[in-house]
């Protein structure tokens, strides 16, 4: 195991004099859904041998830990599917409240009623779940799997352990747009926060991403024609902007890749579940984070990965959505990078 030295260690600062408190660690390639802004049906997923153990991730997020990331979110693909994963979170789950933060988790939800009692146990207090929709036919059609009620039950499940849910909607046009203000009406009255996502360009997937792509400045000013939107300085460590409804007294989250661009702010660094670290989403760059814990000198060689991935980490992204049949930002799916 790594030496685990809480609180020491440079802190991680970007040429652009942004400071990383955030890891996005994820913790398996494979999901269960097969969401079309997402992959291709026939997904091709990693041989379980690239992926580190549980071990390898507990000592990577202990390096990052000690280097001054306070909060860590586990994402896939889908976590859930992982055999092991609740081990990670009861052992991690152990620094909350001491030099980590928060412990938290990206998930479609399918799995969650299994798992969440024992995600609050570990010290999980609040979660994302995907949900794009509330029509069962529309959800099997986006998904390609007929999955909403256990989708519907896990969120249930979690509500009833004692985490708090919020709902991230991929804005999709002419898909879920008319849905989009009874699906947060529908969050807001079972005490969730929702949050909407506009599509990103990542991967190669079967559908035009042009047609996919809705604005959200388009449909903030639709929400705006039926309720009162408020600007919050509410704020979790992520890209979302967040304003509150004073008809539904919910919040109401954006993240805007095209519109709205975040990128001056980003505190974050994500790491694939086979160690590979990418600095930014929408970037090729990367650092083998997984050679370094697997060398004779793994704390050293960690820390020299880690400044170089702050050497290298891009001021933006470059996502363009603005011409049918443009390449991917990257070839990378979000499912190997993680969300």
């Amino acid at each position: 195991m790594l030496p685990d030295p809480a609180g020491q260690g440079r802190p991680l600062v970007d040429r652009f004099h942004r400071r990383i408190t955030y890891l996005r660690l994820s913790v398996t390639d494979r999901c269960d859904l097969r969401c079309s802004y997402c992959m291709p049906e026939r997904m091709t997923f990693l041989p379980k041998k690239d992926v580190l153990s549980l071990e390898e991730l507990h000592d990577l997020a202990a390096g990052f830990i000690a280097r001054g990331v306070t909060r860590i979110r586990i994402t896939g693909g889908e976590p859930l599917v992982r055999r092991d994963i609740l081990d990670l979170f009861a052992m991690l789950g152990r620094r909350v409240g001491h030099d980590l933060a928060e412990l938290t988790l990206t998930t479609n939800g399918t799995q969650l009623a299994s798992h969440a009692e024992a995600l609050a146990k570990a010290g999980v207090r609040r979660i994302n779940v995907s949900l794009d929709t509330l029509d069962r036919a529309k959800f099997a059609r986006l998904t390609r799997r007929d999955s909403l009620p256990q989708v519907l039950e896990g969120i249930a499940a979690a509500k009833a352990a004692g985490i708090a849910v919020k709902l991230n909607v991929v804005a999709l046009k002419g898909v879920n747009e008319a849905e989009l203000p009874d699906l947060i009406a529908w969050g807001h009255a079972n005490g969730h926060d929702v949050t909407l996502i506009e599509v990103m360009p990542l991967g190669d997937v079967e559908e035009e991403r042009l047609d996919q792509y809705l604005p959200l400045s388009t449909v903030r000013a639709a929400l705006e024609t039926r309720w009162t939107l408020t600007d919050s300085a509410y704020a979790t460590g992520g890209p979302s902007r967040y304003v509150d409804i004073a008809e539904t007294g919910g919040r109401l989250g954006f993240i805007t890749p095209h519109t709205n661009n975040f990128c001056a702010g980003c505190n974050r660094l994500r790491v694939t579940a086979t160690g590979q670290l990418y600095p930014c989403l929408g970037g090729g760059e990367q650092v083998d984070l997984r050679s370094a814990l697997r060398s004779d000198t793994p704390e050293a060689n960690l820390a020299a990965a880690l400044d170089e991935a702050l050497r290298i980490k891009p001021e933006k992204h470059h996502f363009r959505m603005d011409a049918r049949g443009a390449d991917p930002a990257t070839v990378r799916h979000m499912s190997m990078t993680g969300g």
